[in-house]
Parts: C-alpha cells; structure tokens; sequence
C-alpha cells in the first residue's frame, strides 16, 4: 500500500469483512471500559443496539431482558420498529417462538419464518417489511440474562464469523447485566442491614422508654383509682421524666441518622468530630491520628464513623469529663480506635444499672442499647468492643477491627 495514499483512498480498499472485524473491535471496547463502572446498564444495551443492527445489516431491533419472575422478557429499546409493534412487544413469555428457541439453545439463530410473530402482534410488519430476524442471547454462564432481536428486510446466509461474534458480544453484555444485578443485590442487603440497626436502636431506646411509660401510667390509674396522693404525684413524675429521657433520645438518634461520612473518608471525618467537639460538649478532644494509610471498605468506614460517635455521645452524656482524648493506630494488618476520657469512670456509663433493691426505678439501663449497637457495629466489621476503667480516672473504649489487604480477604464486608 502506497505510504502517501490519503483516507479517502483507503477507504474503498477495506472490504465488507475488514469493517466487520473493526467494528467488532470497537464493541468489544467500549463493552469492556463499561463492564465495571455502568451504572445504568439498560441505557447501555440500548446504545449498543444501533452497532447490532449495523453488524447484522438489520433495518430494525429490540432488546430486551429478563423478568425478576424469570418468565417474561421485557423491552428496553427499540429502533426501526412500527409504534404498534413496540407496544405489543414490551413484554414476551421467555419460551415466546424464535426467541425462546435461541434462548434453549444458548446460542444466536437466524430465522426467516416469523409468522408466528405476525399472529401474536397481530401486526403486518412481520409477513411483509420483515423477512427474517436474527436473535442473540445474552448469557452469563448458563443463565439468560436478555436478547437482542434484529430484523432484516431481505433474507441472506448468516456468516458463521458473525454467528461467534455475536456469540461472544452477547457474553461479554451479558457480564455486564450480571454485574449491574449483584451491585443492586448488595445495595439491597446493605440497606436491610441498615435498616435493622435502626430499628435496633430505636427498639432499645425509644421501645423500652414508652413501655416503662406505659407501665407507669397503669400504677397512676391506680393510684387516682385509690385516691394515694404521693403514690400518684411520684408516678406522674416518673413518666414526666421518662418522656423528657425519650425526647432526649429521639434528638440524639435523629442526630446520629443524619450524620454522614465525609466524602474524603473516616480519617477526615474523625478530625472534623474532634474539631468541632468542644464548641458542641465543653469537652476539650485531642484527636491522635498515627495511621498513614488506611485500607477499609466503605461500609467499614461508616460502621467504625458510628462506633466511635456513640462512643463520643457517651463521654458528652455521662462522663463528667474536661478532657477526652480519640487516637487512630494500626499494627500490622489491624487498627484500633480508642476513646478515653478523665471523667467519672464506668459508673458514669451504667447510670441505671448500679441501682439495686427499689423495684420503682426504671427496668432498663439507660445506655444500654448504645454500647449494644456498638458491639453489633463492630462485629459487622470484624472486630470487636472493649470498655474499661482507666487506672487512675476515667473510662476508655477501644474498638479493633482488620484492615483489608491480600492475606485478610474476610475483611471486606
């Protein structure tokens, strides 16, 4: 080939096969730099319905996947197709003619017999513009995940190059919608999770306060019922006091809920919480970051963000502390949080617990539910919760939890 030939002189030399291949190229390219990050997965089939109609030489298709009952094929786009026919098409049973054979077979067919479309759309488009159709699965092992369905208007062999390469393209988008279904399935069981850590505390806080309310007011009746006076004034303080404790906790709970994660990860996060921790408590909080680099999921970052608030909220609730002090480290494939602080120690933390003898008292540990969700917390990420007196003064909790790297694959949740 001439080296100073221009574009325009190249072109007519490339035959029918050659743009075949580069365009074939050009899919499996584009297919492979969407595989991980597609967000929309179905946006991107429909793009690439109009490069399958041009391999195929088609004048119209569809594409379509599968049903979440695993039955039906449902359209996402369509081009070239009468308005009637798209209508009739939005959803076909999975065993449905020419496709449901491709389908059984695992593998693309060309097909020129489509009277069988013809009566189910009850439409002429099939026994006249179209004269056959060519149908692509698109697998991901053994189990279907759609088809593209591309209709000619003249009937010719299909090349068996073509035949393995939609084979393959088909394979390659059916990757993609594997990937998109498991992305929504840990985005699912991420918010179920969440949403059972909220009901957690909101059951061990709010739940036991109104049912302690609830207990106190059938003494109160009584009380009125006997005409006691005192019995009935100090019911009637009680739930006075248990209704300021919920609306307290339900401040704080809904605190915690809108609390988010900085977008430049939990190490900035901390030292926001410790900047702005004073201002908030009176308490004065020195945040020690020893970590250079640290390895955790995202979910990991957000469950240990919530340990170490609540650890936080406690020292603010109950301490009775001036300082505090919140150091991250790390050994070797492990980190550790600790939050200490000068106050009053565990009796500071257990309020209600230490109380014994007077069947009056609230049947419940006032912070009982926080420590609770916190050991929930880091189990989640596979670590655990230590709470202790300091020696001289004051109480320390210690979160430890794996960080993520090759010889520790379990730690990403």
């Amino acid at each position: 080939m001439n080296a100073e030939a221009t574009p325009q002189a190249i072109v007519p030399e490339v035959d029918s096969d050659e743009r075949t291949r580069l365009l074939a190229l050009n899919v499996f390219s584009e297919v492979s730099a969407n595989l991980a990050d597609e967000d929309d997965v179905e946006e991107l089939l429909g793009r690439f319905l109009g490069t399958m109609l041009r391999l195929a030489k088609a004048d119209a298709g569809a594409v379509r996947v599968l049903t979440t009952d695993g039955k039906h094929l449902r359209l996402v786009a369509a081009r070239g197709l009468p308005p009637e026919v798209v209508e009739k098409e939005r959803l076909v049973p999975i065993d449905c003619g020419q496709c449901g054979l491709a389908v059984r077979d695992n593998r693309a067919r060309y097909e020129i017999d489509l009277h069988a479309c013809a009566l189910r759309t009850k439409h002429p488009y099939f026994d006249a513009e179209c004269q056959a159709m060519v149908v692509v699965p698109l697998q991901h092992g053994t189990q279907l995940m759609g088809v593209y369905n591309l209709f000619l208007s003249e009937r010719f062999e299909l090349p068996e190059e073509l035949v393995l390469l939609f084979r393959s393209i088909g394979e390659h988008l059916g990757m993609a919608l594997e990937n998109a279904r498991l992305k929504r399935e840990n985005l699912r069981i991420t918010l179920m999770n969440e949403r059972q850590m909220m009901a957690a505390e909101v059951h061990d806080s709010l739940a036991q306060a109104l049912s302690y309310m609830k207990m106190r007011m059938a003494l109160l009746q009584d009380s009125i019922h006997d005409c006691n006076e005192e019995k009935a004034r100090k019911y009637s303080g009680d739930i006075g006091q248990a209704l300021d404790d919920a609306y307290i906790q339900l401040r704080e709970l809904l605190a915690q809920f809108r609390s988010r994660m900085d977008p430049l990860g939990l190490q900035q996060a901390l030292k926001r919480q410790a900047d702005s921790f004073h201002d908030r408590t009176g308490i004065a909080l020195e945040f020690d970051n020893r970590v250079v680099d640290l390895r955790l999921s995202v979910d990991q970052e957000a469950q240990v963000f919530f340990i170490v608030q609540e650890a936080l909220a406690n020292v603010r609730r109950h301490s009775k502390a001036t300082q505090a002090w919140l150091t991250l480290e790390g050994t070797c494939d492990h980190y550790m949080i600790t939050v200490d602080d000068n106050g009053r120690g565990a009796q500071g933390f257990f309020p209600i617990a230490n109380r014994t003898g007077d069947s009056d008292e609230l049947p419940y540990e006032r912070d009982h539910f926080g420590l609770s969700i916190m050991k929930e917390r880091a189990r989640l990420v596979g670590g655990r919760v230590e709470m202790i007196n300091l020696p001289e003064r004051g109480f320390r909790v210690r979160l430890t939890f794996p960080a993520i790297s090759p010889s520790n694959p379990k730690a990403e949740v």
